[in-house]
């Protein structure tokens, strides 16, 4: 008697393992194989479960972490040693309102450089959205929830949305220098 398949071509047993594997193995030696298996491996680069990763494998530097649930879509460049938290969102690329058919179906690569750029070394907090266009500077703390729409300076710390900065770290000491209500002002 023949085994039964599913969609994919795994038995219940190989897609139930599969299921554990692709969801709850959020740990180094998970991470790093899942990076091998998506095309991504060689660099240390580790992927968490559920991180949906559509950008080639050169856009990626080493030793850098996209966190669960990420989405990364289009000419988005990643450089070493940078941490992307959960839920992330970083796409380069738009779509433009097309008056000939009334709906934003149009893609909007042609109209100029909408790539995205994460420098070595950032780390971008949970829930943090990167804008098309955006480059971010070397070292940058992005706060939870942030929403990028502009590129930042190397060393910044960016909160809110829209996403401003709120302070800096002092590249000799990783000292954090906060703006405003925190301490001193710019």
């Amino acid at each position: 008697m023949e085994t039964e398949k599913n969609l994919h071509g795994m038995t219940r047993e190989e897609f139930e393992k599969f299921t554990v594997y692709a969801h709850a193995s959020n740990d180094r030696a998970s991470n790093l194989a899942r990076a091998e298996i998506l095309g991504f491996g060689g660099k240390e680069t580790e992927i968490a479960p559920g991180a949906n990763v559509r950008v080639p494998p050169e856009l990626i530097g080493r030793r850098s972490f996209i966190g669960l649930y990420c989405y990364l879509n289009g000419k988005v460049t990643v450089g070493d040693d940078v941490l992307i938290g959960p839920h992330c969102s970083i796409v380069a690329g738009n779509h433009k309102f097309d008056p000939a058919t009334g709906a934003f179906t149009a893609r909007t690569e042609g109209d100029g450089d909408e790539s995205v750029t994460i420098g070595n070394g950032s780390w971008l907090c949970s829930n943090v959205t990167v804008t098309p266009g955006c480059k971010i500077g070397k070292a940058n703390l992005i706060c939870a929830g942030a929403v990028v729409t502009k590129s930042t300076p190397d060393y910044a710390i960016m909160a809110g949305v829209p996403a401003k900065r709120v302070g800096e770290i002092d590249p000799a000491t990783g000292e954090y220098r906060w703006y405003g209500d925190k301490g001193e002002t710019k």
